[in-house]
């Protein structure tokens, strides 16, 4: 099975579990959008607490499980919404690739 089919799988097992478990009674977008956003930013005060382990997950840091749920929430919306996130994220690497050295940018 190939990355990208392996992906679409998860992320239909994500939704899946994101139905049953009641996150979608309201199909706000930007609602949506903003909960990813929640979830980059708890990364982020993980990161400025000098990363402590997850208290549900302690096997992991506080960062990589914050970013696995921003992922999850990503892979659920897409899903909902019927994007195609494998291909288009296997596409803009294959872009990425030809972009030059920092993308010709201080940073």
């Amino acid at each position: 099975m190939s990355l990208e089919n392996e992906l679409e799988v998860f992320q239909r097992v994500v939704h899946f579990n994101a139905l049953e478990k009641g996150f979608w009674d309201n199909e706000n977008k930007a609602e949506k959008i903003c909960l990813m956003h929640s979830e980059l930013s708890e990364a982020l005060e993980a990161v400025r607490r000098n990363d402590p382990d997850d208290d549900k997950c302690p096997d992991f840091s506080n960062e990589e499980i914050e970013l696995a749920d921003c992922v999850i929430r990503i892979l659920d919306y897409c899903e909902h919404f019927g994007l195609r996130l494998g291909k288009a994220m296997i596409a803009k690497h294959e872009y990425n690739k030809t972009r030059p050295f920092k993308h010709e940018k201080k940073f």
